[in-house]
């Protein structure tokens, strides 16, 4: 069984910052991509940046120029820096890996997730 978990989430004002920090329970070798996520009340869950299979980065473009993911792969873990919040970046926030199969299909797994307040 395969298990991410989130912290770092909280209450910010706007302009303020956060760190928000995934800890997988495998070595993330094992996976092809690995990212975060957000869902706002009421809305789709959206891809905000992740690790590509290539080893490259991509970022939603409502968080080009704020966020920065990274990872450490000694201590199995992703992380995401949010600098100059905004209330809209109010959400959960969930960490995602991905494991590609050969021939097409993927198998998703998916941390708890941690809430972000932003503060108007």
């Amino acid at each position: 069984q395969v298990q991410l978990v989130e912290s770092g989430g909280g209450l910010v004002q706007p302009g303020g910052s956060l760190r928000l920090s995934c800890v997988a329970s495998i070595s993330i070798f094992s996976f092809d991509t690995m990212g975060w996520y957000r869902q706002a009340p009421g809305k789709q869950r959206e891809l905000v940046a992740a690790f590509t299979t290539g080893g490259s980065t991509n970022y939603a473009d409502s968080v080009k120029g704020r966020f920065t993911i990274s990872r450490d792969r000694a201590k199995d873990t992703v992380y995401l820096q949010m600098i100059s919040l905004k209330a809209e970046d109010t959400a959960v926030y969930y960490c995602n890996a991905k494991s590609l199969r050969i021939g097409g299909g993927e198998y998703d797994y998916w941390g708890q997730g941690t809430q972000v307040t932003v503060s108007s």
